[in-house]
């Protein structure tokens, strides 16, 4: 499964923050979709929407909007809401190498590698506290977006509630499984309080890092990968490319996890048969892509991303939860896609949106951004959307894997009215 290799791209980044006409050429065409809040964890969170069919301009903002924003900026420690749950969180990362594949983006790299980080429910509390990420990766984040004001390390200073390689705890086969993939140039931490979450409350949880995709992503051996999709132009084929290549991913993840020789001492726990996965904008849609590649996955969440490539005529029969704004994906809106998907969504479905809610909403951006005084959602504060990401995730999880009623899935909920059921019949949602 795994062999090293001494390869390294020329677009790879040693660890100096990178420069160039290439680079440069590759923030300013990124830049021109970002969103305030998206600018802070990546140049963009909405990458994925801003640039696929259906997405919304008014999302974006002048990037000197941005700069005046953050140019008074608090830098205090930002921190990650406590998991409710009653289990401590362990997490620890894998480091994977899959030689039946070259790298789709740098295909001069035989092995297509990935780092995954996994959250579980651990035996007590007490260790170290997991990083959010590393230093280098927060400052060539913070960089590419041009953000001042705030310390390049800030991001990694992210206060978050797991225990680095903590002790599993559970029996045998016991552990439902649940592989989350971020956004398009994202971090696999941008998730981190929805799988910490998921943790507390009995789920192992695999957060994939697609390599090359993401604005930074740090090895063991102290490479540090930079988005080379980024400098791709983006049409309806990359997209598709984006999905094939993150369904392989995540095929390859549960390979790892699963399989007759497991790369995490942990694995025993899994229940191989209770496998889900969810994921944000780009992450989201490619859960129907990985749904159709990959039987394992027996129920997916899109989080506010516009989807890829049609269902095929035969239909999707397994569970499926459509999660986003209101502003973007109410039916009859400006995106299109979820309407085309929704038909051949054959098994249970629901299709949610949340008023006030930005893209970025549903990853732990919105949050950050707003403790360290670079932006506030006039609507829907970052601590609330948290709060109704996690509780209707682990709801639709609960009753898939579970098996286990949940009315808030069937009905308006009084506690989260922000949260609309949508009739895509009569293209309402209340």
């Amino acid at each position: 499964m795994e062999r090293e290799s001494t390869h390294r791209p020329a677009s790879e980044d040693s660890g100096h923050g990178g420069s160039g006409a290439g680079r440069v050429t590759t923030r300013r065409r990124i830049r021109r979709g970002a969103t305030t809040v998206a600018a802070l964890l990546a140049i963009v969170a909405a990458a994925s929407c801003a640039a696929a069919p259906g997405s919304a301009a008014s999302d974006s903002m002048a990037v000197g909007t941005v700069a005046a924003e953050v140019s008074s900026a608090r830098t205090g420690t930002p921190s990650l809401p406590e998991p409710t749950g009653p289990q401590p969180v362990g997490t620890t990362s894998l480091h994977l190498k899959d030689t039946s594949r070259a790298d789709p983006w740098v295909p001069g790299a035989k092995a297509r590698e990935l780092m995954v980080s996994l959250w579980y429910p651990a035996k007590s509390r007490g260790g170290k506290r997991a990083p959010y990420m590393t230093a280098k990766e927060s400052e060539l984040i913070l960089k590419g977006a041009e953000i001042t004001g705030v310390p390049y390390d800030a991001l990694s200073k992210t206060r978050t509630n797991a225990f680095s390689d903590a002790a599993p705890a559970g029996r045998a086969r016991g552990l439902p499984l649940v592989v989350l993939s971020p956004g398009f140039t994202e971090p696999r931490s941008s998730l981190t309080a929805l799988a910490e979450e998921l943790a507390s409350r009995g789920y192992v949880v695999a957060g994939i890092e697609h390599t090359y995709e993401s604005l930074a992503t740090a090895f063991p051996d102290g490479r540090v990968t930079t988005c080379v999709a980024c400098e791709a132009d983006k049409t309806q084929e990359f997209w598709n490319k984006v999905g094939q290549s993150r369904a392989a991913d995540v095929s390859f993840v549960l390979d790892a996890l699963t399989g007759k020789n497991p790369r995490w001492k942990g694995a025993s726990l899994i229940a191989p048969s209770r496998i889900a996965m969810a994921g944000h904008s780009a992450g989201g849609a490619s859960a129907i892509a990985a749904m159709l590649q990959d039987t394992r996955v027996r129920a997916g969440i899109n989080l506010d991303g516009t989807t890829f490539a049609p269902i095929p005529d035969g239909g999707l029969s397994r569970p499926f939860l459509f999660l986003g704004t209101q502003a973007m994906h109410s039916p009859g809106g400006r995106d299109t896609t979820w309407e085309r998907d929704w038909a051949h969504l054959t098994g249970w479905k629901r299709w949610l949106v949340v008023a006030g809610a930005e893209h970025a909403s549903f990853t732990d951006t919105a949050l950050l951004v707003e403790q360290l005084g670079i932006h506030r959602s006039p609507d829907l504060s970052g601590g609330r959307a948290i709060e109704i990401t996690r509780s209707y995730v682990r709801a639709f999880f609960d009753l898939h894997l579970r098996h286990r009623p949940q009315p808030l899935l069937d009905r308006p909920s009084t506690r989260y009215p922000e949260v609309k059921p949508c009739d895509v019949v009569r293209k309402t949602c209340a």
